[in-house]
């Protein structure tokens, strides 16, 4: 399943990239469903961060791992 998350956020990663952020991922509890990554580069401390997290991230993971239920920048 880590590698499935890890694909997905490598398809994120370009547009995160191309604004100066990045993202790695972190840990993914199954139990829960929540997924921690951390955020890089511009990312870190952006007002939209939160959006990015949500409608960003979570989405095109769910894609590929639906068990994702939160993602969270640790």
């Amino acid at each position: 399943m880590t590698n499935k998350i890890k694909e997905a956020l490598d398809k994120v990663r370009p547009a995160m990239q191309a604004d100066g952020g990045d993202v790695e991922f972190v840990n993914f509890d199954e139990k829960s469903g929540k997924l921690e990554v951390r955020l890089k580069g511009m990312c870190v401390g952006c007002p939209m961060a939160k959006v990015t997290l949500n409608e960003g991230i979570k989405k095109q993971v769910q894609k590929v791992v639906p068990e994702i239920k939160e993602v969270v920048s640790v």
